[in-house]
Parts: C-alpha cells; sequence; structure tokens
C-alpha cells in the first residue's frame, strides 16, 4: 500500500495568507529554517495507478501538480483519483471537490449521513456540483464506540477501510455544531490486503477514547492531528479567542497530550503529525519542540512525503 501525503498543514496552509506570526513571516523572509506546506490530504493506492483522495483540499490542483501520480495522462482527459473519501465537512476537507468539477462522470464520494447533509445544506457542495460532474454518494454508517464493518471500495482494489466515529467538532456552518450526532468526524483504520499492514490516519482528533486508542494499537503506521503545540497557543499568539479543545484538537504537550499518547503505543510503530497549524512551533526546524518530537521518534509530515506499508 502507497501513501502520498499531499499537503500537511491544517486549515489556511504555511504560510497563511493572512498572518505573520513567527513561523509565517519568518517563512516568508526566510529567517527561521521551515517547509511551506498546503492543506492536508493524503492519497492510497495499493497498486499505484488507482487512487483514494482522504479529504479534498482547497489545494487539490497544486497537489496534483506535485504528484504525478494522480494525474498518469493516459489520454486526452485522465486522472489517477477513482474516489473520495471524506472525513468530516470542514471547509478546509471538502471544498477541493469544486476543483474537480471537470470529471467526465460523477465523483464517488464516501461519506456519513451527517457529513453529506452538511455538503446539502450549511455548506451546499452537492447542489453546486449537480451543476457540474456530479457526486454519488457512497454511505459510510458509524455506531458510537464501535469500528464499522471493514469498507472494500470497488474504486480501490487490494485495501480495505475501517470506519469508527471520533469525538470532535462539526463545522461552523453546520446544524450540529452545538449539538454533535455520531458521524460528524471518522477516524480511518487503512490496511493492505498484501501486506497486511496498516495506517491509522486522523488528521483531527478532540480525544483519546478507548476505540481511538484501539485503532491506534492496531496500526503499523499512525498520522495524526498535529495541529497545536500547545492547549492556549492560538489564544497567546492573539491568533483566536479559542483553545485547541475549542477547536476540536489534543495539543502535543502536557501531560495527556499527543506525545504522551504516541509514547505509550511503543516503539514499533511509525508515529506522524499531521494537519500542522502556521502557529505550532514545531513547524521551525530550530526549535525546541521539534527536537522534543525528535526526541520521542515522532516525524512531523510534509507534502511530498511517501510511505509504503
Amino acid at each position: 500500500m502507497k501513501i502520498l501525503v499531499l499537503g500537511s498543514a491544517a486549515g489556511g496552509g504555511f504560510p497563511q495568507w493572512n498572518c505573520n506570526c513567527p513561523n509565517c513571516d519568518g517563512v516568508r523572509r526566510q529567517s527561521i529554517r521551515a517547509i511551506p506546506r498546503t492543506q492536508s490530504s493524503i492519497a492510497i493506492s495499493a497498486d499505484g495507478i488507482q487512487w483514494l483522495l482522504v479529504n479534498a483540499s482547497p489545494d487539490i490542483l497544486k497537489q496534483i501538480q506535485a504528484n504525478p501520480a494522480l494525474q498518469p495522462a493516459r489520454s486526452v482527459r485522465d486522472t489517477g483519483i477513482t474516489s473520495v473519501i471524506l472525513m468530516d465537512a470542514q471547509i478546509d476537507h471538502v471544498t477541493g471537490l469544486l476543483m474537480l468539477r471537470e470529471s467526465g462522470s460523477p465523483i464517488p464520494l464516501y461519506c456519513t449521513e451527517p457529513v453529506w447533509n452538511d455538503l446539502s445544506t450549511g455548506l451546499p457542495l452537492t447542489q453546486v456540483l449537480s451543476h457540474y460532474c456530479g457526486l454519488t454518494h457512497r454511505h459510510i454508517t458509524v455506531e458510537e464506540n464501535r469500528f464499522s464493518p471493514p469498507l472494500q471500495l470497488v474504486e480501490l482494489p487490494g485495501i480495505t477501510i475501517t470506519p469508527f466515529p471520533l469525538t470532535s467538532k462539526a463545522p461552523p456552518y453546520s446544524p450540529n455544531r452545538n449539538n454533535p450526532q455520531v458521524g460528524d468526524n471518522i477516524g480511518l483504520l487503512i490496511t493492505s490486503e498484501r501486506s497486511g499492514k496498516s495506517l491509522f490516519y486522523a488528521p483531527g482528533l478532540g480525544q483519546i477514547e478507548p476505540l481511538v486508542l484501539e485503532a491506534m494499537s492496531r496500526a503499523d503506521c499512525v498520522m495524526v492531528d498535529g495541529t497545536v503545540w500547545t492547549e492556549d497557543e492560538m489564544i497567546r499568539l492573539g491568533l483566536s479567542r479559542k483553545t485547541a479543545a475549542q477547536m476540536g484538537h489534543l495539543p502535543q504537550s502536557g501531560p495527556n497530550g499527543m506525545i504522551s499518547v504516541l509514547d505509550s503505543l511503543g516503539d514499533n510503530k511509525r508515529k506522524i503529525l499531521i494537519h500542522i497549524n502556521n502557529s505550532n512551533p514545531i513547524l521551525n526546524q530550530d526549535s525546541e519542540e521539534a527536537a522534543v518530537l525528535q526526541r520521542h521518534n515522532i516525524e512531523i509530515a510534509v507534502d511530498g512525503m511517501e510511505i509504503t506499508l
């Protein structure tokens, strides 16, 4: 199984267009060692030909250009992307669908009912795209505190996907924002039928519940929420009035933070942070925070990273 990290930043990318925090200003001025990143998305394939897009970033066109496997050029109009799966309805995970509107046939879109409803009401991409290529909804059903039966996508032979619910936040335009529903956010356990190895993927993760910890323990590679370093990071930098928890993210530092969780999994798996906010000091490669991650054997995802399982 091949995994391409198409984008590794949180919403807004890095540097964010209107941000002059130490990281964004530093990378523009080249006064810090940091790598620009697009908004988070990955692509999965068993054969290197048929690819599942996991979340559709607003930066998808740039990401396709940077990853030739997604544009194999076998005909006048072509794509290696055979289907899309959405883990939530957040704007930085879904608006890339608009960039794919020239598709020659309806895009197979795997998502839960709450996500489909959000995309039909609060952010009505389904209605907009009905005037272009259209979307074919492939239902993902999740139940509270349970793994769903493994999915075998007809468009992605050789790989099985086990969805499960996460506790996080629905987007601001969702009617579920303050009334959470099972299926607003999901995690994925993605397994290669050939190697038997699996990836745990959750770019947005607010709580480590028993089901989440079990999925992490099963996986050979854990690619997980790396949004912020501290709970009050956005407030302290004057970028937001919300804590990490209020945004639906678990910070890396602290006694119950993501580093502590990843350490508990042992040393026999690969651990990678993705969905990194422009405010996070780990983006500065010379920061003490980046050094802490290195000592804990935790990687920081970067656009173009390739993983084979």
